[in-house]
């Protein structure tokens, strides 16, 4: 068999127990009680791509100093995480901000193997200058911009365009509870569909979708395809039961693998020059399915290989 063209390497980028993939291509985005510093070692060792310690939404008012001190301490400590603050114009943000400033690694961009904040996500994004408010606070620290009223929707365009969004991210529980959208597929397509649009349009990553909530299996892994059939490339998860199954579903198949490589022993062995006009689109698409199974260490399962997956389940076990 010939062999198809070799992918481009993927991005360089810090890597930690927190932060195992590249956050530009991060699947499963791993949100856990701040409150709860007892699951920050699970976390680590799950198989989320990105670790978020959670302290806004999961976290009570009461609770809130409590919970940013234990994100604080843990990436103080030789850890690294995200850390989802909260929203801009709350009274805890400008807290959340000058005290996550004290745990950003001494060479930011740089090895985060000695602990530090790896990224934020941003609640209740709204504005661009939400956005760059806070990226001002934290330089060179990414931010995802979480995106969960109607109002962040409307201006959705221009909160992608800011110079400080990273990445955007659906908040479907607060959109839903803004708007009284029910939680179907047809009824969230159009909010999805701006997210990718706009994420497409501004050159961002692809958009993260929004949790599903209480379940494992079956429903996961078709709740991950709308996902992907949406044409957002990572995932909000609420358990690291969660996250196995939204790497794959996010995660190039045997099936896009296999046209993969015959479409480029094809191609290959025609010449490698182009035949009409499909043949450059499927080429580009052909290698990005490659160089995604590369990043996230999916091996190609010959026919002749033995290896299958077990069914999924419902059966919620955490």
């Amino acid at each position: 068999m010939s062999t198809p063209l070799t992918p481009s390497a993927p991005q360089q980028f810090s890597t930690s127990p927190g932060q195992k993939i590249d956050p530009v291509l991060a699947r499963s985005w791993l949100l856990v009680n701040a409150v709860q510093p007892e699951r920050f070692a699970a976390a680590e060792e799950s198989e989320a791509d990105i670790v978020i310690l959670d302290i806004e939404d999961a976290v009570a008012p009461k609770d809130k100093d409590a919970a940013r001190d234990h994100a604080v301490q843990w990436l103080n400590g030789g850890h690294s995480a995200w850390v989802r603050l909260n929203g801009y114009g709350t009274k805890w943000w400008e807290d959340d901000v000058a005290a996550l400033a004290q745990t950003l690694p001494q060479s930011v961009g740089g090895p985060l193997a000695q602990g530090g904040l790896a990224g934020v996500v941003l609640a209740m994004v709204e504005s661009t200058d939400h956005v760059n408010e806070t990226a001002a606070r934290l330089p060179g620290i990414p931010v995802v911009a979480l995106v969960e009223t109607a109002r962040g929707l409307q201006r959705i365009n221009s909160i992608a365009a800011a110079k400080g969004t990273y990445r955007l991210a659906f908040g479907i529980g607060d959109f839903r509870r803004d708007t009284g959208f029910g939680e179907s597929p047809a009824a969230l397509a159009y909010a999805r569909s701006k997210f990718t649009i706009a994420a497409k349009a501004t050159g961002l990553p692809g958009a993260i979708d929004g949790p599903t909530v209480g379940t494992t299996g079956v429903k996961l892994a078709e709740a991950t395809a709308v996902t992907a059939e949406f044409g957002m490339t990572g995932k909000l998860c609420l358990t690291p039961e969660q996250c196995g199954a939204i790497n794959e579903g996010l995660s190039p198949s045997q099936d896009e693998i296999t046209w993969a490589h015959e479409f480029l022993d094809d191609f290959e062995a025609d010449g490698g020059v182009i035949r009409n006009g499909s043949d450059l689109p499927r080429k580009a698409r052909a290698t990005k399915i490659l160089t995604l199974a590369e990043a996230f260490g999916v091996r190609w399962l010959h026919e002749d290989d033995d290896d299958h997956a077990p069914a999924p389940s419902d059966t919620f076990h955490y």
